[in-house]
């Protein structure tokens, strides 16, 4: 017997429950634009502004379906404006001639005082535009230095890495041990050989991650203080490009049931500048698995789920991807794996069940105000 297919709007969905959801935001989208029928383009605006904040809440990606639609409303809107704008452009060329005629009758005098004012202001613009030169071409230097050293130090620590390490004599392996644990006594491993040269460097180092044919392969740090690398990189020197880092509050000895790392969405493409593609099924297809080594052990995570997010106030009741670090039992995590699943744009086939460890990987995403782009994956004994 095939399986029965739930359809809303067009969309498939593949169990009873993200049905039920689905009808709810069905609902809601009625509702709304029964309401909305009459909306000017600004009113519209509003809408959408409350749609990305939360304000009318959607469980499935009905809700996204629903915001595309009012996009397309106001893009109606802007164009039947267009003849009106134009008549007015008109009316402002009518004037403008008017004035202009009426110009032509003052007298020299005035006429040299304004040509005296134009000159005035011609020089000033001059002197504005060349300061926003100056302030441009100092950027672009900052900017290409930063770019530079980052390159440059990145290529010496994967040489590094890559080093044998120094002899015991020179560090020994207490000294090698530094991220923050709890009181509770536990088991530390030995720190992997590739790695010992780094953590001499940089104390802070918690491991690496690395994705083939792309541009993400850079160490992960680790501190008490999830701002600090958001603009330092593993030498401690100021960087706008920051660091990979994970989650203060994830353990990896313990472990956590799943490791959060945060990197930027730099343009240059940098740290994780090029997460955002994961939003293609073609490019996941391609890039199904991600390295990310502890410095205590290798692994691999296939992806599992790819979703936009952001960061809510904490008065709002929902799905905060970025707490969900330990599930406390497998009720929590059945819970979790269900709401990000729910988000997935798409669907990979890969499933998780308690016990399974995860990997997070999320940057800023500029489709909304706090945006985030996140791709979760579970932890594999091989790559297929």
């Amino acid at each position: 017997m095939a399986p029965r297919e739930y359809k809303v709007e067009d969309r498939t969905f593949r169990t009873e429950s993200d049905y039920k959801l689905a009808l709810r935001d069905k609902a809601t989208m009625d509702a709304l634009r029964r309401k909305s029928e009459t909306y000017s383009k600004q009113q519209l605006e509003q809408l959408l502004e409350e749609i990305g904040q939360g304000t009318h809440r959607f469980y499935t990606l009905l809700g996204q379906d629903f915001a595309d639609e009012v996009r397309d409303r106001i893009r109606q809107l802007e164009k039947k404006s267009i003849p009106a704008e134009k008549k007015k452009q008109g009316a402002k060329k009518q004037d403008a001639k008017k004035r202009g005629q009426a110009a032509a009758t003052v007298s020299d005098e005035a006429v040299a005082a304004e040509l005296k004012k134009q000159e005035k202001r011609r020089k000033w613009t001059i002197a504005a535009c060349a300061l926003v030169a100056v302030g441009c071409l100092s950027y672009f230097v900052l900017y290409s230095y930063f770019n530079q050293r980052t390159d440059k130090d990145y290529d010496e620590l994967i040489a590094l890495k890559e080093k044998a390490p120094v002899g015991s004599a020179a560090v020994s392996e207490e000294e090698l041990v530094i991220h923050y644990t709890e009181d509770e006594e536990r088991v530390i491993p030995p720190v992997l050989d590739e790695y010992k040269n780094l953590l001499i460097k940089n104390k802070k180092l918690i491991g690496w991650i690395k994705i083939d044919d792309t541009n993400i392969d850079y160490p992960v740090m680790q501190t008490t203080d999830n701002e600090y690398y958001l603009d330092h990189n593993l030498n401690q020197e100021y960087d706008k490009n920051g660091s990979i880092f994970m989650d203060k509050d994830c353990d990896v000895l313990k472990p956590s049931t799943n490791i959060i790392l945060y990197g930027h969405h730099m343009k240059s493409g940098k740290m994780f500048g090029g997460l955002d593609k994961y939003s293609s099924p073609d490019y996941y297809l391609k890039h199904r698995y991600i390295d990310f080594d502890t410095i205590y052990e290798k692994g691999s995570y296939e992806v599992m789920y790819v979703f936009r997010s952001r960061v809510y106030s904490e008065e709002e009741v929902v799905f905060k991807y970025y707490q969900f670090i330990d599930a406390i039992n497998e009720m929590e995590f059945d819970s979790n794996m269900r709401e990000m699943a729910a988000v997935s744009l798409y669907d990979t086939g890969v499933t998780a069940s308690y016990g399974d460890r995860l990997l997070t990987l999320s940057t800023c995403d500029y489709q909304e105000k706090n945006g985030r782009f996140v791709v979760v994956a579970k932890k594999v004994a091989k790559k297929e």
